[in-house]
């Protein structure tokens, strides 16, 4: 029986991973401008191994933020402000990179917001809310990149990756109902997209970050021992940090991905390994 050839080559590890790709980071800044969040650590990765990188986020001054420290570290980046809840918004994204650097390989869909509460508690319009930014963004990021994305890597190349970021919350929902929800939807959409979109060479999945340690979370302030709590609640009983999911979708955008597809990896440390806490501060993005 002949050995079908592969895309990947033992013994290339200390090759760039992404060389020559072309990436978009959606919510690529911070909330705080000098924190490091799960966007902005992806898109100094991402441009670590080598990819050209389209830092996209609702505050411009927070994706450049993100294109100076990748800038620094002798990467490619431009900063492009954008509401990805807006359809014509997210084709002109696109649209930003095919005129920059001709092509789309890789797109990574980080935008979420947060919100505590019941069905009961929630009032629909941030349910609405949160349902558009959490799920219709990625809708509509896709639906424009995957074209883009085909027509770089072709079903041949099989080089072209989609990572969406969903949350543990969706698989141990703890009291933020219309949260864990969208998260699920983002599940299931990933799993879609990977049926759909396989044969134009297109891999989707996805990463669901645990107790992760962002500006999102310490903005409101977060004590010591808050913190120590979090951490914990894994089993390694260590802190999540934002490189944590930087690395995982690195390696999911990467040749080193190309048999996996509607997948979602969990980066939580072992969290959702263990009994339901009581405290649900204690878990979840």
């Amino acid at each position: 029986m002949t050995t079908p050839t592969s895309s990947f080559v033992p013994g290339d590890e200390g090759a760039a991973l992404l060389s020559g790709k072309v990436a978009i980071v959606s919510g690529g800044g911070s909330q705080i401008d000098e924190g490091i969040g799960n966007g902005k650590a992806t898109a100094i990765l991402l441009a670590r191994e080598g990819a050209r990188v389209l830092v996209v986020d609702r505050r411009l001054a927070a994706a450049e933020a993100t294109v100076a420290a990748i800038t620094a570290d002798g990467g490619e980046a431009v900063a492009h402000e954008a509401d990805v809840t807006d359809e014509a918004a997210c084709e002109a994204m696109v649209q930003v990179a095919l005129d920059r650097w001709g092509g789309v390989s890789v797109l990574v869909n980080n935008v979420g917001i947060g919100s505590s509460g019941t069905v009961v508690d929630e009032t629909v319009d941030q349910w609405d809310r949160v349902m558009a930014v959490n799920v219709r963004s990625m809708m509509l990021t896709s639906k424009f990149s995957i074209p883009a994305i085909a027509a770089a890597e072709g079903p041949d190349d099989r080089g072209g990756a989609i990572v969406n970021i969903s949350s543990v919350s969706t698989l141990r929902p703890r009291g933020l109902t219309a949260y864990s929800t969208s998260k699920g939807a983002v599940i299931a959409l990933t799993k879609a997209m990977a049926v759909d979109h396989a044969a134009q060479g297109i891999r989707v999945n996805c990463v669901a970050p645990g107790p992760i340690y962002t500006p999102m979370v310490y903005k409101g302030g977060m004590s010591d021992a808050a913190r120590a709590q979090r951490a914990n609640a894994s089993l390694l009983q260590i802190e999540g940090s934002p490189w944590d999911v930087g690395n995982a979708v690195v390696f999911l955008a990467s040749h080193r991905a190309r048999y996996l597809t509607g997948q979602t990896l969990v980066v939580d440390g072992g969290v959702t390994l263990r009994g339901p806490s009581r405290d649900p501060g204690n878990e979840g993005q």
